[in-house]
C-alpha cells in the first residue's frame, strides 16, 4: 500500500542520520556498529509506518533490530517514532528488500520478519513476491544457520504460494497458524502492524508462519 507524498519526509530523513541509514554502501558485516552494543541481529522488511518494529525492540531489549521500508513517506513516520523513543537497539533502512545480499554480510542476521507484504497477485509479477525463490536465495545467505523467517499475511493466496514456496525451497516449518488471533498458544506473544489490526477488525483472518532452512 503505497502511502501519499510527505513534503516534510526527505528534511526529517537527513536531520536524523544518525537514525536512519539511506542505500548505504560498504555495511555489509559491519551492522552492529549501529547500535549501542552488539546483539543478537533481526531484520523486518517493509516496516510501514513502524509499530511492530518499534514495539518488538521496546519488549526485546536484549536483541538489535533494524526496520527496512522502501517508501519514503512509510518510513519517515517510522523515524519520527524513533525520534521520540531513541531505542539504542533499533536502527532504520530506506532501501530496497530485492538486494539484500549487497546490504547484509553471509550470516549476518539472525531472524527475519515479512508482514503483510505487498502480495502481487497476477502470475506475471511472481517474481516480486517476497516469499518467492530468489528471496529466499537471498534470506538464506544473510540468515545464520539457525535463523528463521516469521511471515504474517491476510491474503490468502499470497499464503497458499508462500507455503508452496518455502516448501520447494526445501524450508522446514516450525510454527503455523490460518487463523492466528483465535490461536492462544501462537497469538501470546503476536505484536500486531497498523495493517494487521484494520484488517483483522473487519474480519480478515491473519495467516502466519514461522520456518528455516535446513543447514
Amino acid at each position: 500500500m503505497r502511502l501519499r507524498n510527505k513534503p516534510w519526509a526527505k528534511d526529517m530523513i537527513n536531520e536524523n542520520l544518525d537514525l536512519i541509514s539511506i542505500q548505504p554502501e560498504g555495511m555489509a558485516g559491519k551492522w552492529q556498529e549501529k547500535f549501542a552494543k552488539k546483539q543478537p541481529l533481526f531484520l523486518e522488511v517493509g516496516s510501514g509506518k513502524g509499530r511492530f518494529i518499534t514495539e518488538l525492540a521496546q519488549q526485546h531489549p536484549e536483541n538489535n533490530y533494524i526496520g527496512m521500508e522502501v517508501q519514503e513517506g512509510a518510513i519517515a513516520l517510522l523515524l519520527k517514532k524513533q525520534v521520540n523513543l531513541r531505542l539504542p537497539n533499533l536502527h532504520l533502512l530506506l532501501d530496497n528488500g530485492s538486494k539484500l545480499t549487497e546490504l547484509f554480510g553471509e550470516s549476518e542476521v539472525d531472524g527475519l520478519y515479512l508482514n503483510f507484504s505487498y502480495p502481487w497477485p497476477k502470475h506475471r509479477h511472481e517474481k516480486r513476491r517476497l516469499t518467492y525463490k530468489a528471496f529466499l536465495k537471498q534470506y538464506q545467505t544473510i540468515l545464520t544457520d539457525d535463523g528463521y523467517i516469521r511471515f504474517k499475511t491476510d491474503n490468502q493466496g499470497l499464503f497458499e504460494y508462500s507455503l508452496m514456496s518455502l516448501n520447494n525451497y526445501g524450508m522446514k516449518f516450525d510454527e503455523l497458524s490460518l487463523d492466528l488471533h483465535n490461536d492462544e498458544d501462537l497469538n501470546q506473544e503476536n505484536i500486531q502492524t497498523e495493517y494487521e489490526e484494520k484488517f483483522s477488525k473487519k474480519g480478515f483472518r491473519i495467516n502466519y508462519l514461522k520456518a528455516h532452512f535446513e543447514s
